[in-house]
């Protein structure tokens, strides 16, 4: 497998990302092929989406203030994260536990960081849609078959430091389920599945970097991965009660130490 960073302009609001991606492949002199996926920065996507927001025209809440306050916080950012978030658990300083598309994350996906002074940057809108349309857009304009994830960052419990999310794919299967199959020593397995999609992202997460890399592009080819003409965002969750962390960590459940 091979994965070639792909440096671009920068992005603005309104930006045409199919065109953007296919100009700056082009220009370093790479080529699509069937099969290749493209990475593609969850935050060009939504500052191309006019999910830009300003920061000071926000009216603030009480609960943006009292959250402000407990965890250090901007209030103003604090009241965007409550508009995007569909649940707040609490938080520590700097950042608050949310839910949001039924993805644990830290401030619901809104971001100060490369976003302009006095913004922040929310995560994209309907972004399985939105990955399709960027795969479609891209396969239609080359003539080849692609798939396309769409890469935030995330930290992961008890871990210092982030990691890639595959938040959105289109064109694969994300997930590749092994139970019921033999491993090494002949025994089924019985619950391994594989996040395939959550993997690449991580992969393209490295070369992406997280300041001013100004690489908000993968070019990824050789991925072991199956094409699929349609892929649902369940693809890629699993329920609270099937999840190891949130069964038990979100009910406030807490056991003492063996």
């Amino acid at each position: 497998m091979q994965l070639i960073a792909i440096k671009t302009r920068l992005v603005e609001q309104n930006s045409d990302l199919v065109e953007t991606i296919l100009d700056s492949i082009s220009s370093q002199k790479l080529k699509i092929e069937n099969g290749d996926i493209i990475a593609v920065a969850s935050k060009v996507v939504a500052t191309a989406q006019n999910q830009v927001k300003k920061l000071d025209v926000v009216k603030l809440s009480e609960q943006a203030r009292k959250l402000a306050r407990a965890y250090a916080l901007e209030p103003n950012f604090v009241e965007i994260v409550l508009q995007e978030a569909d649940r707040v658990y609490g938080g520590v300083q700097k950042a608050l536990l949310t839910l949001k598309d039924d993805i644990l994350t830290a401030n619901a996906g809104v971001d100060h960081k490369n976003a302009p002074k006095g913004y922040a940057v929310a995560w994209p809108k309907e972004p399985f849609k939105t990955a399709e349309k960027l795969r479609k857009g891209i396969s239609e304009a080359i003539g080849k078959r692609v798939g396309v994830i769409i890469v935030d960052s995330r930290v992961t419990p008890l871990r210092l430091g982030t990691t890639g999310l595959a938040l959105a794919v289109a064109g694969f299967e994300p997930v590749k389920d092994h139970r019921g199959e033999a491993d090494l020593y002949g025994k089924t397995i019985l619950i391994t599945r594989h996040a395939l999609a959550d993997d690449l992202a991580s992969a393209a997460h490295l070369l992406m970097g997280e300041s001013d890399e100004q690489t908000p592009f993968v070019l990824i080819k050789g991925a072991p991965v199956k094409t699929a003409e349609h892929v649902e965002s369940s693809s890629l969750l699993i329920s609270p009660e099937e999840c190891l962390y949130t069964k038990y960590v979100l009910k406030g459940v807490v056991k003492e130490r063996l």
